[in-house]
């Protein structure tokens, strides 16, 4: 996917949430920073560590009091979700909903995990019709019709917020979300629309997770059995804590939630006064090309590759002194990500500064684009680089600086690159600046 060239420039004005945060969601940009900045963990042990959303009903209804319940009490927490971030995100932007501020907005959904959807899938396929009544069945048809696809959030919010303007999903697994910035950058920039609201949302079932955790502990005990000195552990663990860029890590936390970001043309952002995190530059996305739907490349060369398309001719990899990672604490990430700082950086790369924060909420899918882009806009706005979450020691072979510990590294900086991974080798790439940055 090459970088096409900007006729306008897209800015980021809006930062809504629905992350883990222990008795409440994390909702805001304020309380996004307040996690990322001091390198906390809201992952709750359950048998295995797993980043819940507590979203009670009254709050969801208390944030869209509007939604009428036909709808609303077949919602699947896919929805719920999604719905509170992009209430948050169209809040901070000043983008009023009710008055039909959105009315003409891209309306653009990533997901990448169906949990969600199979309870409506069930209940339908296991639904008696010689006993089910009509009410029932007008019901059964509600629950389905809103959540039996992928494309179920990007129908509720293009509903809520009434828009006549491009409403679509795309499924790119943990790169999905960022998969739609980039979608959304091109929209604004070519002139297409003014104003695009971008959610990523996932859901991973807890029981899921565990009767994984159960299944891979019997393949273990096999593995185990005729394991010989030498031989790498051969399955991962979800009863630790996840550690990216830590020499003890060996595990990825999985998590559930959603973020949204309200992007529009800066010619709209100035017209109506409204605060600007920063502007979205680029993004260019690669694939490592490889027959194994499930590897990727250790070398880096496709995420170098992706970045050398994202800075294009404009820019320059010497701008960008920080990077936000991709890694969920799984060692091959770590790998590809260092053999391709040490290629685009040289010996420059020991400067580099490279986080991760997906340790904060667990690894949670289609919202990792949206929330990396979000906490690098926030590290330009406040000077300041997150620490990677839950990295204490440093892994040896690093080839940047992960910023360990709890606290934040001070950086003056203006340019920065956030990216992202699916399974099978896809490696997204978005350059970020300043407000003002040329």
């Amino acid at each position: 996917m090459a970088n096409l060239p900007t006729a306008r420039d897209v800015v980021v004005t809006g930062m809504g949430f629905c992350l883990p945060g222990g008795s409440r969601p994390v909702l805001t940009a304020a309380e996004l920073w307040a996690v990322a900045s001091n390198g906390r963990t809201h992952l709750e042990h359950h048998g295995v560590y797993y980043g819940a959303v507590n979203l009670p009903s009254a709050m969801f209804d208390e944030l869209l009091p509007d939604v009428p319940g036909i709808f609303s009490r077949h919602y699947t927490d896919a929805h719920r979700f999604a719905l509170v971030s992009m209430a948050e995100a169209c809040a901070d932007a000043g983008v009023n909903i009710r008055a039909g501020d959105a009315a003409h907005a891209a309306i653009l959904a990533g997901r990448g995990g169906i949990d969600a959807n199979v309870a409506c899938y069930l209940a339908v396929l296991n639904a008696d019709v010689e006993t089910t009544t009509p009410q029932q069945a007008m019901e059964l048809f509600v629950r389905g019709q809103q959540g039996l696809t992928p494309s179920d959030v990007a129908l509720v919010q293009g509903a809520l917020t009434r828009t006549t303007g491009p409403c679509f999903t795309v499924s790119c697994g943990c790169s999905s979300s960022a998969v739609q910035i980039g979608n959304a950058r091109r929209m604004i920039a070519g002139g297409e629309v003014d104003l695009a609201i971008v959610t990523g949302v996932d859901v991973f079932g807890i029981e899921v997770i565990r009767n994984v955790q159960r299944l891979l502990h019997g393949a273990q005990r096999s593995y185990d059995a005729i394991r010989v000195d030498g031989m790498p552990d051969l399955l991962p663990s979800f009863d630790r804590l996840m550690r990216p860029y830590d020499r003890r890590a060996d595990c990825v936390n999985h998590g559930e939630g959603s973020a949204t970001l309200v992007l529009e043309s800066r010619e709209r952002a100035e017209r109506r006064g409204a605060h600007v995190y920063g502007q979205v530059l680029a993004h260019a996305m690669t694939r490592d090309g490889l027959s194994n739907p499930l590897a990727s490349d250790e070398s880096g060369s496709s995420l170098v590759a992706a970045i050398r398309t994202c800075l294009g001719e404009r820019w320059e990899i010497a701008q960008v002194p920080y990077i936000h990672g991709g890694s969920d604490g799984d060692v091959v990430v770590t790998a590809f990500e260092s053999n391709a700082a040490r290629e685009l950086y040289g010996s420059a790369s020991p400067e580099l500064l490279m986080t991760s924060q997906e340790a904060c909420f667990g690894h949670n899918g289609a919202p990792a684009g949206a929330v990396g882009v979000a906490l690098t806009l926030l590290m330009i706005q406040n000077g300041e680089v997150c620490p990677t979450a839950n990295c204490e020691e440093p892994a040896d072979n690093l080839s940047f600086d992960p910023v360990p510990g709890i606290r934040t590294r001070p950086l003056d900086f203006d340019y920065a690159l956030s990216c992202n991974y699916q399974i099978g080798g896809v490696k997204s790439a978005i350059l970020l600046s300043s407000p003002d940055a040329v």
